[in-house]
């Protein structure tokens, strides 16, 4: 940067400025929610996870609240909470089974782990179709990974 020239205000260049007066930065584990510490952290990244793409599910098909309510059995407000990521009265097996309610599957897989990774992981993965010619092509949408302790 030239003598004299500074960077507006909200730049990339702010920001690090205002970083580097912040301290240290840490490296995050892949799992924010063990990175703050809670001691229930894997089942959190997992019910985040698996909100993620119920959300997917609903903004796709055009859902409005009331009918993704309905589609699930629950009130408007359960489905606000959800969009809004406010998970505390949600457990991973009601969000799973609302995933199945919503006419998706839901696979658990269980593999020996990769040598190379010293702990197991939780994985989400949304499964999609695209259609190129007469054959279907499966791909998969990597929601998120955490690592368990």
């Amino acid at each position: 940067m030239q003598a004299g020239c500074e960077m507006p205000s909200g730049t990339i260049g702010s920001v690090m400025a205002k970083m580097s007066k912040v301290g240290p930065v840490e490296a995050s584990s892949g799992n924010v929610f063990a990175d703050l510490g809670l001691a229930n952290a894997e089942e959190l990244g997992t019910k985040l996870r698996l909100s993620v793409v119920l959300n997917g599910i609903m903004a796709e098909r055009g859902l409005s609240q009331v009918e993704a309510a309905e589609a699930l059995g629950v009130n408007q407000p359960k489905i606000s909470a959800l969009q809004h990521y406010k998970l505390e009265g949600f457990s991973v097996e009601r969000l799973m089974h609302f995933v199945t309610a919503l006419k998706h599957d839901v696979v658990i897989e269980i593999r020996p782990r990769a040598v190379a990774r010293g702990m197991g992981r939780i994985s989400i993965v949304r499964a999609g179709t695209v259609r190129r010619g007469a054959v279907a092509v499966a791909r998969r949408k990597r929601v998120g990974v955490a690592a368990l302790a």
